[in-house]
């Protein structure tokens, strides 16, 4: 770990150099720091992130609320749809994340909402399957940046041991989603009738607009970096260099290079990164896409079923934090990840375990609540892993874009899985999902043991550097007095 003795929050920082800051430690207390940041950053891009997900996920809601009756479109040709969502994600997510280092997050991310926003709405007037299918490709495209941008954001924020924690916060918007979603469908769904026979119209498009208006309204409440956000005053800007300085090289005046866009390209630990949301990614999506359908073949009928999937999302929401705060006070990563899969994988086993899930549904539904609870934290824990291990800031912007594009070809797969007639029990489905849960336990594993072996070789060439934002010449963690976090 770099620098861990100010790492505790409510400690006043001590400038190294009392000629310049000696009276800015005595005035700004790092704890209310910490709050005022975290007040004015998470809020901001949890709405966002919230947003995302529910307008990527909304149309499982969609679905049994007469979606493929009204495009006339098959079971499987639906499929193809949630397919183009995540093919067109992958492509755009490393060119999003150049664009974000070559312009701010303020004008970047609620432009890409706005995007995104228009998309979702629009879908809610197609009227064929060509369309529906057009309609999620584009919606991957805009929503492409938006995880790794915020990602790439906090590191210039917070430090190391810092990160994690926000991210699981940033990312638990995941599942508050979820439950959001199913119970504005329940509501909407009420709207049968009004204009369209079905209502799955305006699920698209009430929830659409509402992310057109909020983006509009998001540039003026997300900030950009500690040098030019006006909520800081001048003493706290320099407490934050200061404290930045000391543990990452967020201070660093670094131009974009694609020097460090290759050095990312070539890293093995960067494609591990990868694999490790790869194999959460698959089960991630299938459930969030899944689940209305998967509580529908257990015998309820559409409008109970929106209903029934709040509970295991507002739990998986409690898991996330939970064990992102254990996560972030040990300071462990491959144990929760792995740990918290294995919980997940526990949810899959009952599932395929229960031979007649229309008989018993309630095992099938509690057996959701394991794989809600598991997955949500893992995925949050494995995405925020390279913004701690990663240095330097145009290969850490690379590499979480790396991350999400080579994790989010298992949701391609994944969204191939659950076809029409496999229900009530989804074997198919819910095996390849345990398998990649119990995958991921093995790659987070070999991640950990790699990242260990690398800090005791390095152990024998150099100390560990506590001060990684004085070093002028500072050359990202290929430096070997750069330690991992495993």
């Amino acid at each position: 770990m770099i620098d861990t003795d100010n790492d505790k929050a409510g400690n006043s920082f001590q400038s190294p150099d009392p000629s310049d800051t000696e009276m800015v430690g005595a005035v700004v207390n790092e704890k209310s720091l910490l709050r005022k940041i975290d007040a004015h950053l998470l809020p901001a891009v949890g709405i966002l992130y919230l947003l995302s997900f529910l307008d990527r996920s909304n149309v499982g809601n969609a679905r049994i609320e007469g979606l493929l009756d009204d495009l006339d479109m098959t079971g499987d040709r639906y499929l193809i749809g949630l397919s183009l969502y995540f093919v067109g994600y992958v492509l755009f997510e490393v060119p999003c994340n150049i664009i974000l280092k070559r312009t701010s997050p303020r004008v970047w991310l609620p432009t890409l909402t706005i995007i995104w926003g228009i998309v979702a709405t629009l879908m809610g007037i197609i009227h064929n399957e060509a369309g529906f299918l057009a309609a999620r490709f584009f919606l991957g495209v805009a929503e492409s940046g938006l995880f790794p941008g915020v990602t790439y954001y906090f590191s210039m924020w917070y430090k190391r041991r810092e990160r994690q924690y926000r991210v699981a916060l940033f990312f638990s918007a995941a599942s508050l989603a979820g439950a959001f979603g199913g119970a504005l469908a329940y509501g909407i769904g009420r709207l049968k009738g009004v204009v369209w026979s079905n209502g799955w119209r305006w699920i698209f498009i009430l929830e659409g607009i509402a992310t057109v208006v909020i983006a509009i309204a998001a540039y003026w409440f997300v900030h950009n970096y500690p040098d030019t956000s006006k909520f800081l005053n001048e003493e706290e800007r320099k407490f934050i260099h200061k404290r930045l300085a000391a543990n990452s090289d967020a201070t660093h005046q670094e131009d974009f290079s694609w020097t460090a866009v290759r050095e990312a390209l070539l890293d093995p630990k960067c494609w591990l990164y990868g694999l490790g949301f790869h194999t959460m990614s698959l089960p991630l999506y299938t459930l969030s896409l899944f689940l209305p359908t998967i509580i529908t073949n257990l015998g309820y009928k559409a409008a109970t079923a929106q209903l029934l999937t709040v509970p295991p999302y507002a739990f998986a929401f409690g898991t996330t934090v939970g064990v992102a705060v254990l996560s972030e006070r040990l300071a462990k990563r491959a144990v929760f990840i792995g740990g918290s899969a294995l919980f997940a994988a526990i949810g899959y086993a009952i599932l395929l375990g229960n031979t007649d899930p229309v008989a018993r549904p309630g095992v099938s539904y509690g057996a959701v609540f394991f794989a809600a609870g598991g997955i949500y934290p893992a995925t949050a824990l494995v995405l925020s892993w390279p913004t701690i291990n990663v240095s330097g800031q145009t290969k850490r912007a690379t590499a979480t874009a790396m991350q999400i594009s080579i994790g989010n070809v298992g949701a391609v797969l994944g969204t191939q899985l659950y076809r029409t007639f496999d229900g009530p029990r989804f074997i198919v489905g819910h095996s390849f999902a345990l398998g990649y849960l119990l995958a991921n336990v093995i790659a987070v594993t070999i991640l950990a043991l790699v990242l260990k072996r690398e800090n005791t070789l390095r152990e024998l060439i150099a100390e560990e550097i506590k001060d990684v934002g004085e070093v002028p010449d500072w050359r990202g963690d290929i430096d070997p007095r750069w330690r991992y976090e495993y």
